[in-house]
This record gives C-alpha cells, sequence and structure tokens, in this order.
C-alpha cells in the first residue's frame, strides 16, 4: 500500500513539476499564436502557426523588418502581427505615390505586397519617441497599423515577442523572414 500511495505521490509531484515548468516557458520564453486575417500576405497567411520569441528582446531590442507580435489597444486577448518599419527617433513619412521614407531617406525593401494606396497619418511624417516602433503588415493595403490612430506607434514595453517559427501548416514550416 505504501508503495502505491508513493507511486502516486511521484507521479502527481512529476505533473505539478511539468505543468509549472511549461508555465514557465509560455510566460518567459515563447509561445504558439494563429495568425488571423490577411495583413501580413505574402509572408505569412490566415491560419499559420507561429512560434513567437520572447526573450530575445530581453537582451536586444527590436530592428528593421523584424515581425512582432503585440497585443490591440482594443480588443483583451487580440494580438496583433506586423512588420517593424521605423525605429525608435526616427521620422517616418509615405507620400502620396506610397513610398515610405525613413528620415527622408527612401526606404528599400521588399516586404509590401504591394503600393500603398493610404499612407494615413504618416502623409506628414510620424516622429517617433525614444521607446516606439512604427509598424506595418505586408498586406499594406489590408492592414491596421501604425498608419492609423487604432494602431499607432508601437512602445518598446507593448512587444510580447519576434515572431520566430511557422510550425503550421506543415508544408510551410520554416523561420519568418
Amino acid at each position: 500500500m505504501k508503495k502505491i500511495l508513493r507511486n502516486i505521490l511521484d507521479f502527481s509531484l512529476y505533473i505539478l513539476i511539468i505543468l509549472v515548468l511549461s508555465l514557465l516557458v509560455v510566460k518567459y520564453v515563447g509561445q504558439r499564436t494563429v495568425v488571423l486575417g490577411h495583413s501580413m500576405e505574402p509572408t505569412l497567411s490566415d491560419n499559420d502557426n507561429l512560434f513567437v520569441d520572447k526573450i530575445s528582446y530581453r537582451f536586444h531590442d527590436p530592428k528593421r523588418f523584424d515581425v512582432i507580435v503585440f497585443p490591440y489597444q482594443y480588443a483583451d486577448k487580440t494580438y496583433y502581427i506586423k512588420r517593424v518599419i521605423g525605429l525608435p527617433g526616427e521620422t517616418v513619412r509615405i507620400d502620396e505615390k506610397g513610398a515610405v521614407y525613413i528620415n527622408d531617406v527612401l526606404l528599400e525593401e521588399g516586404y509590401g505586397k504591394e503600393t500603398i494606396k493610404d499612407p494615413g497619418m504618416a502623409i506628414d511624417g510620424i516622429t517617433l519617441q525614444d521607446d516606439e516602433y512604427f509598424v506595418m503588415g505586408d498586406n499594406r493595403n489590408d492592414s491596421s497599423d501604425s498608419r492609423f490612430v487604432s494602431v499607432g506607434n508601437i512602445k518598446r514595453s507593448q512587444i510580447l515577442g519576434k515572431a520566430f517559427l511557422r510550425i503550421y501548416p506543415f508544408t510551410k514550416i520554416g523561420l519568418v523572414k
């Protein structure tokens, strides 16, 4: 009888340790998230499953073109996935032809799916504070992003992590670029 109780206790302790470790990993190291919508096409598609790296930004700041995950400020448990375009202290401007400028220098990038039709608030230029980032979806004409008041500039403290790895669909497994 003692042996059975000891086995039950050992098994319960094992399950408890696994649960605690799992919670710590999800809280501090990484977590899975699902892409909902088309704002990041062609890079990411609706229903792609991603692993979000939550630890690397503890050691360095986000870089231009990183794909980040952050909470949407007007809805609980809603997260946005966007690409970093502007870094702290920079001025981002989008002209009427859809060209993106950083500190009045044309941004050379090939992530946008098509030419931007609506520059939003960035038509006049947006100067970022020391802890702010300007983000946009790759599907620029189907993305709610920093060009619009509903999203605005993203503070460093709001960034949950970096979209690191696509884990589903299995035919598209790989690093997020």
